[in-house]
């Protein structure tokens, strides 16, 4: 998990009250007082959330929404800033994409919806790191062309509900959630108040991020803690969960000088934007694309149970330091260290062995396909 930030004028969630209740060690993050862990600790919310459902508060991320005459309109102003195909983006369907700056690299990674709803043509929704919301609201505003505007949503609350049970707990407050397939959302009632919930999360495991009215939340929140199968999940769990499942923490494992190629997340890029560009940096990306990058993110496993952190040194055996993690911390699933990290592509193969460099200590690794637990996403059974 990213380090804490230093004490300050911190924000707070509308689910504040709730969390210090539940006995949550609050940490300032990203200009927000958070929930680190509760008593239960994170190991056991760790694995609540692979087992049955965990709860999580990701009101701190950021939510808005570009507003278009047409989705055409809109769409095409969006590709402008990212390598994303929006324009065939279907009613009700989510897209994970990242805003690219001048040189290829990632300004952020976000998620964007376009709503099922014919009468809101021309909206895209839009999920944002709450890191980045100052930079990215202003890329935005200063990328759209007339006609087209963005819209600060900062009266939502965002809760994420993940786990094998997380689905059909949910569903019995909001009925439609359980007909929703994988990146999908839609607006919908959640106990007669009206929320967009979509189908997705940051855990490798199925589950549903819910966008609602702010003053709903702790209301929300409450329904679903009452029900057996869910409890709460703070920022630890939540950091070890995403790394077992391969996913990428913004200004960790991706920034402003790594390429969606380097980054291994090229499935945000589809045929068409791939080969006709036209977003910033694409002569990087397409060349990336093309020739392959110097460097690659790749997966790690230790040996012995000593964990390297962001920052540890990768090097080859007796050879030379050849990388830098860039995440890193013990899984619970599996029961050992692992992360994530650069090195050069001649270095990235699965079964390569590594070193990290941990306070002058030298610990075994092997490079590993990711993710390093099996994601269990749901998609529906074909006819």
């Amino acid at each position: 998990m990213a380090e804490p930030d230093a004490p300050g004028d911190l924000q707070k969630t509308p689910l504040y009250d709730l969390h210090v209740e539940l006995g949550a060690r609050m940490v300032p993050f990203a200009g927000y007082e958070m929930p680190v862990q509760y008593p239960a600790g994170i190991m056991t919310e760790h694995l609540q959330t692979r087992d049955s459902a965990g709860l999580f508060d990701v009101s701190h991320m950021g939510q808005a929404k570009l507003v278009g005459p047409d989705h055409e309109t809109t769409a095409r102003a969006l590709e402008a800033l990212c390598p994303s195909n929006m324009v065939e983006l279907k009613p009700g369907k989510q897209r994970y994409t990242v805003l690219l700056n001048a040189d290829g690299g990632i300004v952020d990674d976000l998620m964007v919806t376009r709503p099922r709803d014919e009468s809101l043509d021309g909206h895209l929704l839009l999920v944002v790191n709450a890191s980045r919301k100052h930079v990215d609201y202003p890329l935005l505003e200063a990328g759209l062309p007339d006609g087209v505007r963005l819209e600060i949503l900062d009266d939502r609350a965002l809760i994420a509900v993940q786990g094998p049970k997380a689905v059909e707990a949910v569903a019995a407050h909001a009925p439609a959630a359980a007909d929703l397939e994988f990146m999908s959302g839609d607006f919908m009632e959640f106990d007669g108040i009206s929320c967009h919930i979509s189908r997705a999360g940051y855990t490798g495991e199925d589950g549903v991020e819910m966008s609602v009215p702010a003053g709903a939340a702790e209301a929300i929140a409450r329904a679903l803690l009452a029900d057996d199968r869910v409890e709460p999940i703070g920022l630890g769990a939540r950091d070890s969960l995403r790394l077992e499942a391969g996913l990428c923490l913004y200004g960790h494992d991706l920034d402003e000088t790594t390429s969606p190629v380097e980054g291994a997340i090229t499935f945000c890029m589809q045929k068409r934007r791939r080969e006709e560009g036209g977003f910033p940096g694409a002569e990087r990306i397409q060349a990336e694309l093309k020739d392959g990058p110097g460097r690659v993110r790749v997966g790690f496993k230790l040996e012995g149970r000593a964990p390297a952190r962001e920052g540890a040194e990768i090097q080859l055996p007796g050879g030379p330091v050849i990388g830098t993690a860039t995440s890193g911390g013990f899984a619970p699933s599996v029961g050992a260290p692992i992360g994530m990290g650069y090195v050069p592509a001649e270095h990235a193969a699965t079964g390569t062995k590594i070193n990290l460099v941990v306070r002058g200590r030298e610990l075994p690794a092997e490079i590993v396909d990711m993710p390093i637990v099996p994601n269990r996403y749901y998609r529906k059974p074909k006819a």
